[in-house]
């Protein structure tokens, strides 16, 4: 049975920092996207990493402040985020391709972290 479960997400102050964590199980050889969807905003891609280790397809909104890593061993992969603003306010999603590749579509979701940005 696979599951995908998202921690990290809360209330931050503008210009702080989180660390979401997806945590795989049931689940052999896939890669790894991080979603986000704000109210009344469409799904955007964060940022996903190939079942190798390669970080790709960073949102322009992510290049230069988040950060996407695996670590096999532990089955979970993570988003780190520095130098949040209120716009980075949304619902974080994991989701996994079966595929390795972040290239042929996500067939398992995770239900979501809550991260809000504000004074």
């Amino acid at each position: 049975q696979w599951q995908l479960e998202e921690s990290g997400g809360g209330l931050v102050q503008p210009g702080g920092s989180l660390r979401l964590s997806c945590a795989v199980s049931g689940l052999d050889y896939y890669a790894i996207g991080w979603f986000r969807q704000a109210p009344g905003k469409e799904r955007e891609g964060v940022a996903c990493i190939t079942s190798s280790g390669s970080p790709r397809d960073y949102a322009d909104s992510a290049k230069g402040r988040f950060t996407i890593s695996r670590d096999n061993a532990k089955n979970t992969v993570y988003l780190q985020m520095n130098s949040l603003e209120p716009e980075d306010t949304a619902v974080y999603h994991c989701a996994a391709d079966q595929s390795g590749g972040c290239d042929q579509g996500y067939d398992f979701w995770g239900q979501g972290t809550q991260v809000t940005v504000s004074s």
